[in-house]
């Protein structure tokens, strides 16, 4: 681990800390903007703090480090919690936040990578980012360079042929240098998964396609970071954190609500909203 990683190695505490602000920031956004997906960003929320505050070797102060870990927000509507994530980090100023989905704005709807400092593929086409998370994996071993590849995935998103033909191909390579991380937040769009197109057994899926599994609380900080660590010391094989969370985490008339995948609150929602998040942390 190099200085940059120690500077912003945080304690578990921290990170919740972390989280609670990056959760207040994904709500001014939305509240802001009037528009964007609340419930996904905030499930994946304590996901990113971990990763971006403590488990990726990365450089905010030089965005195209070429030793740096890569990141993927695969279900790229939940852009928000990159945004905050990216923020909070200083890969650019927060007042940027107030801006999303504004015309000319560096935080569009979906993350550009030609727009955004930090983002390293733009997402929005469901599917695809773990297919570039393989691609990344593989040009680092080309390379022989040692940075990992971590891609964050949606329940819905696996519905997508794309996703299991990448879990061949990273199964064949045995991609040791790339993680996914499922968000289980069981709801998709208007409805549940089960719902839409039932999954199945999904860590036996995985197992099935030839990769190691871990399987955790994705709400619980000390368990977040203990199988993030683990997934980076496993050799010859890909590895998926199966990470059971809740849509819209933090925020009573959000959680386990379809209708909070892709919609705004209003004044009096936002303010509820605020309140119980901070809340977390009496």
């Amino acid at each position: 681990m190099n200085d940059l990683d120690v500077s912003k190695s945080l304690s578990v505490p921290e990170l919740k800390r972390v989280a609670v602000q990056m959760r207040k920031d994904i709500l001014y956004m939305i509240y802001e903007a009037q528009a964007g997906h609340p419930g996904g960003s905030l499930s994946a929320t304590d996901i990113l703090a971990a990763l971006y505050f403590r488990i990726m070797r990365i450089d905010p102060t030089n965005p195209e480090w070429e030793d740096r870990d890569r990141f993927i927000l695969s279900k790229g509507h939940a852009c928000p919690v990159w945004y905050a994530a990216l923020a909070n980090r200083g890969y650019y100023d927060r007042s940027h936040l107030g801006t999303l989905r504004k015309l000319n704005s560096i935080l569009q709807g979906h993350a550009d990578m030609k727009k955004t400092p930090g983002v390293d593929m733009t997402v929005g086409s469901l599917g695809q980012g773990i297919c570039a998370g393989v691609g990344m994996a593989l040009g680092a071993r080309f390379q022989k360079k040692d940075f990992h590849v971590w891609v964050v995935i949606g329940d819905g998103e696996m519905q997508e042929g794309s996703v299991w033909e990448a879990a061949m191909s990273a199964a064949k390579w045995k991609l040791d240098n790339m993680t996914v991380i499922l968000d289980l937040n069981r709801i998709q769009n208007d409805d549940f998964v089960e719902n839409t197109m039932p999954l199945g057994q999904v860590q036996e899926k995985w197992q099935a396609f030839g990769w190691n599994t871990i399987c955790i609380n994705g709400h619980d900080m000390q368990a977040v970071v203990d199988a993030l660590e683990e997934a980076a010391t496993i050799k010859g094989i890909p590895t998926i954190i199966i990470a059971d969370t809740v849509k819209g985490k933090g925020v009573s008339f959000m959680e386990n609500v379809p209708a909070w995948h892709g919609a705004a609150p209003n004044a009096e929602q936002y303010e509820q909203a605020i309140r119980e998040v901070e809340g977390a942390l009496i």
